[in-house]
């Protein structure tokens, strides 16, 4: 991952919440497989580590859930880690979105010309009955 790419979605992840706090009970496999669950919906995630109470520090826990799940850790301030893993049906879904877009564009175009064709037709009709 390149620096502009990261520093990308470090400005997405300014905004987000964190969705899952890492306290006393420290790593679990409940959280490992709610972050792979989390970030096959969203792709970009961020977690919060109850830095008094947790028995691992922030740097060890983005490391092992990334290698978990298989993410990359994109950054990591204080108790705050920010997780990114590509999913594919996400891009799935983004790809058919655009799609129908382009179709709806092009269905919208067409019954503009439709009505415009039909509009000549009445005017023709009009201007020849006007000519008699």
């Amino acid at each position: 991952m390149t620096g502009k790419e990261r520093a990308a979605f470090r400005a997405a992840a300014n905004h987000l919440e964190p969705l899952f706090q890492i306290g006393k009970g420290g790593l679990s496999d409940a959280l490992i497989k709610q972050t792979d669950d989390a970030l096959r919906a969203r792709e970009l995630i961020k977690l919060k580590v109850l830095l008094e109470s947790s028995p691992i520090s922030t740097r060890e826990a983005a490391d092992e859930i990334a290698a978990a799940v298989g993410a990359e850790v994109i950054q990591v301030i204080g108790g705050v880690i920010v997780l990114y893993r590509e999913s594919p049906e996400l891009k799935e879904k983004a790809l058919q979105k655009e799609k129908n877009k382009k179709k709806a564009a092009k269905l919208q175009k067409e019954k503009l010309y439709a009505a415009k064709k039909e509009k000549k037709k009445v005017y023709a009709k009009v201007s020849a009955k006007g000519k008699r």
